[in-house]
């Protein structure tokens, strides 16, 4: 993931204020295309996901290491009016910058849009908030298990009996932190033509809606609730040695096929209690444990073999190590490998965009704490006195 072709964002400055997650796999989007994205942490701790997870690299980890390549670190305090001055003077050279605090806070501590845009009136100020700027949550945090609550995406599931739970893959923050990346090349693309930044704002609540937009259209044109986890013909069954999933759909009558290649003897689609889709949703329970007893009779690679040789969309069900190792992750080259100064070999995934001719380069390992301040810091005409002065004063790690 090197080379020495300019990509697509090479030449574009970002002003990185975001942590955790959504804003964090966003910016480095932006830096795995060029961006020379400035990561902004705070004195000792950084980013809350160098700590978010129990680790032996300590503040060097890989849940940082996944989200933060191509980033440089400098650590500044900005409750300091001379720390404030440093954004200052970053945002006076810079093109983006992006935040992921609750609404306000960046006004609050002095980097709201219109305070940055009398700086620089062609910086795009780019927020992703849990809520949105107005209404009654807008103050409310916004976390990935929240907004999995709020947006109905938790209270659906393949059938009533199952207790709610939370989805185990953080799909609201990383949904929220594509769009905002989304928005982000979007302005850049405006301003192209006009020359004028702007104001991008996201939220992981509406992102999430966005998300389900099938289940919203039906349920506000027609008051019928679409769950696509409780077709009757799909769902994902244990076998004698593991699981498979099977996706009973896109066929003229998939229950005939299914019934074929699970071996279940007759024809179920010509019962009249499963002889309709309407049926059979109603019916789903019954199809359900036929379905089930006959996965579990058997093996996954059995089964397998049976359903595609029916032309049934079918999987085994992978765990992540599983899914890492498979031949298609590494055709894909979906696995980066690199060298950190202190945490050795990194390995991690790589970007899922695959363009011909500007791939995407890992030309940054994820920064230390603090790793780039004096480097960032003469970039933009702070001399070595200075540098060291603000140092002594807490200003700068």
């Amino acid at each position: 993931m090197t080379g020495d072709q300019q990509l697509p964002l090479t030449g574009i400055r970002v002003v990185d204020f975001t942590q955790v997650y959504s804003g964090p796999c966003c910016t480095q989007m932006l830096g795995d295309f060029g961006a020379d994205v400035i990561k902004i942490e705070r004195p000792g701790t950084g980013d809350l996901s160098r700590t978010s997870f129990p680790d032996e690299g300590g503040l060097d980890n890989p849940v940082f290491f996944s989200i933060n390549r191509n980033k440089r670190s400098v650590c500044v305090d900005t409750r300091t009016e001379e720390g404030r001055q440093v954004i200052y003077d970053l945002v006076l050279g810079a093109d983006v910058v992006v935040s992921n605090f609750r609404a306000g806070v960046m006004d609050r501590i002095g980097f709201g849009y219109d305070k940055l845009r009398e700086i620089n009136p062609r910086v795009i100020w780019a927020s992703a908030t849990g809520f949105g700027t107005e209404g009654p949550y807008q103050h409310k945090g916004g976390q990935d298990v929240l907004i999995q609550a709020y947006t109905g995406l938790m209270w659906r599931r393949a059938s009533l009996d199952l207790p709610i739970s939370v989805y185990a893959t953080t799909m609201c923050d990383y949904t929220t932190g594509m769009h905002l990346a989304q928005g982000i090349l979007l302005a850049l693309l405006s301003r192209e033509r006009t020359g004028e930044g702007q104001r991008v704002e996201v939220s992981m609540y509406d992102s999430m809606l966005h998300a389900q937009m099938q289940e919203a259209c039906t349920q506000l044109n027609r008051g019928v609730e679409i769950n696509w986890a409780a077709a009757p013909l799909s769902g994902a069954f244990e076998t004698t040695d593991g699981a498979v999933c099977m996706v009973g759909a896109f066929k003229e009558n998939p229950l005939r096929d299914i019934c074929v290649a699970l071996e279940i003897g007759e024809d179920l689609s010509e019962r009249a209690e499963f002889a309709t889709m309407e049926k059979q949703y109603e019916h789903r329970p019954e199809l359900q444990r036929i379905f089930t007893e006959r996965f579990a009779a058997n093996s996954t690679a059995y089964w397998m073999k049976r359903l595609e040789d029916q032309d049934l969309l079918c999987a085994p069900v992978r765990t992540m190590e599983e899914a890492l190792r498979d031949e298609q992750t590494i055709i894909n080259k979906m696995i980066v490998e690199t060298q950190h100064p202190t945490a050795g070999t990194i390995r991690a995934l790589a970007n899922p965009l695959h363009l011909s001719g500007t791939p995407a380069r890992m030309d940054r390992v994820p920064p230390r704490l603090g790793e780039h301040d004096d480097e960032v810091l003469a970039e933009i005409g702070y001399d070595a006195p200075r540098i060291s002065r603000l140092r002594e004063q807490g200003v700068v790690a």
